[in-house]
């Protein structure tokens, strides 16, 4: 155990630290526990993963609100939607096999990354004021994300971040803070679910979240000082690395 926490507090640390800024901490933490924990059932690592990383986004939320204004008639629409819709895309999991959603999410994927690249001026400032239909516009966005999350998940904190800046005219900051709000619903969503079907690994999950925690301190100082420029280009190397994570998993 020694060797193993000198490689998954600083994860669970670099976790937090990218997931508050731009999602995919995910990314990091759950291979870090598969190697650590082999023998170790998938719905426990997953749960002790949700564990650490709950914790991580639900205080860069909070440090996003008290530092910037978040668009709340839009999110939290949005909010209820996607807890809906995590229910909905986890419950067909029983009926459609996942593997068949990887090729189109990559399609998905590159796409988002490309227009990101080639609109240099995406995100650095908003575009327009909060429009009548966005209300009802944000809860269908929502129940689409929450729906993904629940039946695959990989990239939905970036999927979040660019349907915000896009659809909706935000920033990369607040889009970012947007996000974490959906985030914190769908993984407390996601927490209860693994709790109640297997054991979490709590000693690791909790030492996990501390180092998740320090992190998106981090994170979330590093977005507000750098502002809507440095998550643009963070964003872009997280889909990047989703992208390759994604084609390896293909081949």
């Amino acid at each position: 155990m020694t060797i193993e926490w000198f490689i998954l507090a600083p994860a669970a640390f670099f976790a937090g630290m990218v997931d508050a800024v731009v999602g995919g901490g995910g990314l990091i933490q759950i291979p870090v526990l598969l190697s650590a924990f082999p023998q170790t059932s998938i719905p426990t690592l997953f749960g002790t993963n949700k564990v650490a990383s709950i914790t991580g986004t639900s205080a860069a939320l909070w440090r996003y609100a008290r530092a910037i204004s978040i668009p709340w008639r839009l999110v939290l629409p949005a909010t209820g939607a996607a807890l809906l819709g995590a229910w909905l895309g986890a419950a067909v999991v029983a009926w459609i096999p996942r593997d068949a959603m990887q090729p189109l999410v990559v399609v998905m994927m590159l796409a988002v990354a490309i227009y990101t690249f080639l609109r240099k001026s995406l995100g650095q400032e908003e575009t327009h004021a909060a429009r009548p239909g966005d209300l009802w516009r944000g809860a269908l966005f929502g129940l689409v994300i929450g729906f993904y999350d629940g039946f695959f998940g990989p990239g939905t904190g970036s999927f979040l971040i660019f349907g915000f800046v896009r659809l909706f005219g935000l920033d990369f900051v607040r889009a970012s803070a947007s996000a974490k709000v959906v985030n914190v619903a769908t993984n407390l969503s996601a927490t209860a679910f693994f709790i109640s079907h297997g054991p979490i690994l709590w000693v690791v999950g909790l030492t996990m979240a501390a180092c998740n925690l320090a992190g998106a301190y981090v994170g979330t100082h590093l977005a507000l000082k750098h502002g809507a420029g440095f998550v643009r280009k963070a964003f872009l190397v997280v889909v990047s690395v989703l992208i390759i994570k994604q084609l390896l998993d293909l081949f």
